[in-house]
């Protein structure tokens, strides 16, 4: 699977399961600022509808099967998480799949999303609303920059939490 553009309209989005909508509550004021100045949907897919209140908001219920088709309609990937031992335990998964799908994450600095996205490189960490908005911005607005980003984030998980790279250190744990 690679990143392509199926619609002439970018689209963030973030996937989860209801209980971790709460998360999204981050970025919700950023969001619909951003939908102010730029035309852009905004994605949800999870197992229950949050009926977002953005302008341009579309929910797509959670499938296994459609599951990476449907991660492909978006052009930035979202992780926001709060700063507690619960998000702490969080494994960065959804960081990885979007990256994997050469999707550019933007995450919090909460766990190991730092250690998973290179900040600037092939995503953003982004701590307060400002960098949440910077970032997710610079992404909107500039399409080779996005490209680039989502090109070195597939490549990082290729590299580095692919199955074929994670081989020896896996056959290490039972020898």
């Amino acid at each position: 699977f690679m990143q392509e553009q199926q619609t002439t309209k970018t689209a963030i989005g973030w996937t989860g399961t209801f209980s971790t909508l709460k998360y999204l509550d981050i970025v919700l004021p950023v969001l619909k600022a951003l939908q102010e100045v730029y035309d852009f949907d905004f994605v949800v897919i999870a197992d229950k509808d949050p009926k977002l209140p953005l302008k341009n908001y579309r929910f797509i219920k959670w499938s296994k099967e459609t599951e990476s088709r449907d991660l492909l309609s978006f052009h930035i990937g979202l992780m926001p998480l709060f700063d507690d031992d619960i998000s702490k335990g969080k494994c960065g998964f959804k960081a990885i799949q979007y990256m994997s799908l050469g999707i550019p994450a933007v995450v919090s600095p909460v766990g190991v999303n730092a250690e998973i996205v290179n900040n600037g490189i092939n995503g953003f960490v982004c701590e307060t609303g400002q960098e949440w908005e910077k970032c997710l911005t610079e992404l909107l607005t500039h399409t080779t920059v996005r490209e680039d980003m989502g090109k070195a984030a597939r490549t990082k998980i290729q590299e580095k939490y692919s199955v074929i790279a994670t081989k020896t250190q896996f056959i290490n744990l039972f020898t």
